[in-house]
């Protein structure tokens, strides 16, 4: 039979991007068992890496758990891997009911741990194959606004939508993901002071447009800053992002667990 989401309570949130098998996480099951104590009651776990052992646990825990679903890809840190071999392995991983989304797929400027070419091929390839088996797309970009828009609009990626996970660009790149059918994302980044463009958009982005997430191991949210990010953190991005917005904390809730389950297709 299949598998239902939790019974929410008014409070209740959903990590929609988190990394459960990174450093720091030395358990999932714990890790889920200390979020869903602060509040967290939904979970959906990023399965990426140099080789698709994320992905495939990923995928595991999710088919283990009514309250976690997987998404699979290639980050473009990686995209120097991503041969024939490994791209046949993901298509048919990402048919997998337990996943929801392909990615995350990108482009990262900043690091360049793959040369831009490749990370533009490998882009374009996973757009292909989300709209293939018509599943949403989740995007990491960094430093590469212009070019991410590009390659989504080529790709005619509107035509599954998706999410513009762990949003750090500004207003204008908001407008331009938000036409393409993205919604944005809000990681731990928008608890940090220097952050003013992030403040912003989490401000004025359409009610029906936003998401909250940890990307945890990493990003810690004030006032946890420096620890290895887990689930349980996201408490503290949903505050601030309610305060940006002058609405109560049950209100965010509410918002972004129905975003981001009609974005991802969450069984109700």
């Amino acid at each position: 039979m299949p598998q239902v989401l939790p019974k929410f309570s008014e409070k209740m949130l959903i990590d929609s991007h988190c990394h459960l098998d990174g450093a720091g996480i030395a358990s999932a099951d714990d890790a889920i068992a200390r979020a869903k104590a602060a509040g967290v009651g939904f979970f959906v776990v990023i399965g990426v890496g140099e080789t698709l052992d994320s992905a495939r646990f990923a995928i595991e825990l999710a088919r283990g758990r009514s309250d976690v679903r997987a998404i699979v890809g290639v980050h473009p840190h990686d995209a120097s891997v991503l041969d024939d071999a490994m791209f046949a392995e993901l298509e048919e991983l990402a048919r997998a009911p337990e996943v929801v989304a392909v990615g995350e797929m990108g482009l990262d400027y900043h690091y360049m741990r793959s040369p831009m070419e490749v990370q533009k091929a490998a882009f374009r390839r996973q757009i292909a194959l989300a709209r293939d088996v018509k599943k949403p797309i989740c995007v990491h970009t960094r430093l590469a606004p212009d070019d991410t828009i590009a390659i989504l609009k080529d790709e005619h990626a509107a035509d599954v939508g998706g999410i513009i996970h762990c949003f750090s660009e500004d207003k204008a790149f908001a407008e331009r993901a938000l036409d393409l059918e993205f919604d944005l994302s809000f990681s731990g980044i928008v608890t940090f002071k220097s952050a003013t463009s992030v403040h912003e958009v989490a401000a004025w982005a359409p009610a029906d447009r936003i998401l909250i997430e940890t990307d945890s191991p990493y990003l810690a949210p004030v006032p946890v800053r420096g620890k290895p990010c887990e689930p349980a953190f996201l408490v503290h991005t949903a505050k601030r992002v309610a305060s940006l917005r002058n609405i109560a904390f049950e209100e965010l809730a509410h918002l972004t667990r129905a975003n981001t389950a009609r974005r991802l297709n969450l069984p109700g």
